[in-house]
């Protein structure tokens, strides 16, 4: 009986061994190694592979040509683009270490290194040893958002961004979105353009749950007409004017040379607006803009405020249009701004102001209480392609979105305090090839 008993012994070591064996072989799951990599992206983006398809531009640039068309080939898992929060050296090209790097049936690119299981093409020496230097750091475990972000960065097809992130990407813009600091998205595309739905902080690693319910999208909004360039809306002027009030260079001006107060600028950041900017054929203006603000209660305080600002207005050398009041002119006599008081219903009262030529009066549903008690947190549409045309808009944003016909979004609700993310669903149309 002692031989049954060896063999029982021997299968049984080897059911134990064997897979251990096989395991130690295999590469350490690719989570591990973007969960490196993520604390020194400024940008991250996950992308299906596509093998019937030509290798992809950035695989033809940091790969030789035959590795390039071989290993594309063989790709059935998620790779990713990353850009480095320095901005230096260009996007570095990520994918499972592939088998025949492995077993050496393929030379290693150059300028490459292993992270984890992953592979990381850099585009030259000095990048490469700078996400070396980096990546000798012991990160933070990410947790919050970022843990779920990285949960979907290694699942689907997705982005990811950090401040430095959003910073490259939408340059001056940038103080309009800091509630919307890092965050990351999924992408969902098809033949009209890209869909996509997500969360976003005003802070860096913020370590709280998902956030409340999504926003209801609701029925998609109309697309924007030629007439408009832009419309924005929501319940507060706050999460678009919080990152440009925390700039001295913008909340100084604002006390100093128009006599606003704290009070005054509460008072705009509480108030539910509607912003629009249109194209002008002629004339010395691009584009001009309208913000229309919703008023609650009495108008004094509102009234104070704009006699204020008034005063300030003649004394830099405007002058008061006496066809129209409160529009206002410059030296040469060209209409550069104003604004009016609206009431299109009882209880019901609008300021609106512009830069500019007049805008058209205020028609259609804005003219409702309804449709402003129904306003999203902040809703946003554009005609990116047209204000690119214009040079209205940041040219290191992504090309699919400089190139839209049109862009919506939704996004909040939003924490004063910060302490939970929002949500973002929205959608690109893109031109048809």
């Amino acid at each position: 009986m002692r031989f049954p008993l060896r063999c029982t012994l021997l299968a049984t070591a080897a059911l134990l061994v064997l897979p251990l064996w096989a395991l130690s072989r295999l590469p350490r799951p690719r989570a591990e190694g973007l969960g490196r990599l993520l604390p020194h992206a400024a940008l991250l983006q996950s992308f299906p592979a596509s093998p019937q398809r030509q290798p992809p531009q950035l695989w033809q640039q940091r790969l030789p040509a035959a590795s390039a068309r071989a290993l594309w080939q063989q790709q059935r898992q998620l790779w990713w683009q990353l850009w480095g929060r320095d901005g230096a050296g260009g996007a570095y090209l990520v994918l499972p270490l592939p088998r025949p790097l492995r077993t050496g049936a393929l030379p290693r690119p150059p300028h490459s290194l292993e992270v984890d299981g992953l592979l990381v093409v850099a585009a030259n020496p000095l990048a490469e040893r700078l996400l070396r230097d980096q990546l000798k750091t012991a990160p933070r475990p990410q947790r919050g958002l970022q843990q779920r972000c990285l949960a979907q960065l290694q699942a689907r097809q997705s982005a990811f961004w950090s401040a430095d992130g959003l910073a490259a990407m939408a340059g001056p813009l940038a103080p309009l979105f800091l509630t919307l600091q890092e965050g990351c998205i999924d992408l969902t595309l098809d033949r009209g353009g890209v869909s996509f739905a997500g969360e976003a902080a005003a802070i860096a690693g913020l370590i709280a749950p998902m956030g409340p319910a999504p926003v209801e999208w609701g029925a998609p909004p109309a697309p924007l007409d030629s007439s408009l360039l832009l419309q924005a809306s929501g319940r507060a002027l706050e999460p678009l004017l919080r990152g440009l009030l925390a700039r001295q260079l913008i909340r100084e001006p604002l006390v100093t040379a128009y006599g606003l107060s704290d009070d005054d600028l509460r008072l705009l950041q509480g108030s539910a607006f509607l912003l629009r900017l249109r194209p002008q054929a002629s004339g010395p203006f691009q584009a001009g803009l309208e913000l229309v603000l919703a008023v609650p209660g009495p108008r004094q305080r509102w009234d104070r405020m704009l006699e204020g600002i008034a005063d300030r207005l003649v004394a830099g050398g405007l002058v008061p249009n006496p066809s129209q009041p409160g529009s206002w002119q410059d030296g040469e006599g060209r209409q550069v701004g104003g604004w009016r008081w609206l009431t299109p219903s009882p209880n019901h009262t609008l300021l609106q102001l512009y830069l500019g030529p007049d805008p058209r009066p205020l028609s259609g549903p804005w003219t409702q209480p309804l449709a402003w008690r129904r306003l999203q947190p902040l809703q946003l549409q554009a005609r990116p392609s047209a204000l690119a045309r214009l040079g209205l808009l940041p040219e290191m944003l992504p090309r699919p979105l400089l190139q839209a016909d049109q862009f919506a979004a939704v996004a909040g609700p939003f924490e004063r305090r910060d302490s939970a993310p929002s949500r973002l669903q929205g959608r690109l149309e893109l031109p048809a090839r």
